[in-house]
């Protein structure tokens, strides 16, 4: 068995299953709608042609999630961390998890855990109207404390108490995106505090040891700058304490980072972030590596901050610096961004620039013999 284990997190959205999906990409694909266009911005030298090695699979397919769990174990990925979502009063996007992965023959050599992706649904998704109203909502990300309550039951029953769910300390671990949603959905910090209580009466109930709350973290004060989800986040380490987190780790680094440079540049500022962090907050941190950032091929007007120079060996310089990192403080979970988001540039996946680079750097320094 690995040492450490490495996580990297799944961007749902590559499949027709979900027909709600329509309303951003209307060929029935998914977001391969998008990363099959040929991104060309002239005025700014900009050109974005990528494409998957492995064609544009439909990932809710439980077959070609057999391929990717082979070839992700295979190179040391041993756990996918899904984003997971519920908007207008039902889960959106689950098809990948449920009817892919699950229901892959071999998803036992894996482990998963879900991140409760709470940001606000919006036309930033849509290549045709994003330039336009990228920040037009389409569905609020916050819940009341009466759907918490059955996505709490939800994630129980359907995933926590699965095998091959992901635990720390025994408990299941499942990541909270949007703080800031959550405590305004719920009416405050202590309606949020009751909630994760009665969550984890409900899965000691269920059997389990309790539940592993983490939580992802976002600069202390981050601007949105470079058009990912979300905006300012104020989030305190006593604020972290008191609603009572076990963990916490990152989902990109444009969240706090520069990325408006070479990737060089970059990986000093996250190591940086992880010791800042480690030394602030009360609870473990996991360090977070990201592949890149650009955001591109989902406007058609120009979006400043790409990160430059992200090749392979510079991202294998990252993983090693993050496996010292565990070593060093005595943890063993890595999170990456990402297994496959194409339209932010940041995927592990082959495609026909550096072929099966990325995956490679990670087996080279996490796999073992």
């Amino acid at each position: 068995m690995q040492k450490i284990d490495v996580a990297a997190y799944i961007w749902p959205a590559y499949t027709g299953q979900e027909l709600r999906t329509r309303i951003f990409w209307a060929d029935g694909i998914g977001e391969w709608q998008t990363v099959k266009r040929q991104h060309v911005k002239p005025e700014h030298n900009y050109v974005w042609s990528r494409k998957p090695l492995w064609g544009y699979q439909d990932e809710a397919d439980p077959e070609v999630m057999e391929m990717q769990i082979e070839e992700a174990v295979s190179h040391g990925v041993n756990t996918f961390i899904y984003d997971w979502y519920w908007y207008d009063n039902r889960p959106f996007l689950e098809n990948c998890l449920n009817d892919g992965f699950l229901k892959a023959k071999n998803n036992g050599k894996m482990k998963f855990y879900i991140m409760w992706a709470n940001h606000d649904a919006t036309y930033g998704w849509d290549y045709r109207t994003s330039s336009l109203m990228p920040e037009t909502t389409v569905w609020r990300g916050a819940v009341t404390e009466e759907q918490f309550r059955i996505i709490g039951k939800r994630w129980i029953t359907q995933y926590f108490t699965r095998e091959n769910y992901y635990c720390i300390d025994g408990k299941p671990v499942v990541s909270i995106y949007d703080l800031e949603n959550f405590i305004n959905g719920l009416g405050g910090v202590e309606k949020v505090k009751e909630n994760l209580a009665w969550l984890q009466e409900e899965a000691r109930a269920a059997g389990l040891s309790g539940v592993h709350v983490q939580m992802i973290k976002w600069g202390e004060l981050t601007l949105n700058l470079s058009g990912f989800d979300g905006g300012v986040r104020p989030v305190t380490p006593e604020l972290a304490k008191e609603i009572g987190f076990d963990s916490l780790t990152h989902y990109q680094m444009a969240h706090f980072a520069n990325i408006d440079r070479d990737y060089s540049e970059i990986i000093p500022d996250m190591e940086a972030e992880w010791r800042k962090v480690t030394a602030n907050y009360p609870v473990p941190y996991y360090p977070h590596v990201s592949i890149g950032w650009d955001n591109n091929p989902r406007y058609i007007m120009f979006r400043p901050g790409i990160v430059k120079n992200n090749t392979p060996d510079q991202f294998k310089i990252a993983l090693q610096k993050a496996k010292a990192f565990c070593e060093e403080n005595g943890i063993s979970l890595v999170t990456i961004n990402s297994w496959n988001e194409w339209t932010e540039t940041s995927y592990l996946e082959p495609d026909d620039l550096y072929g099966y680079g990325y995956l490679d750097a990670v087996r080279d320094v996490f796999a073992e013999e």
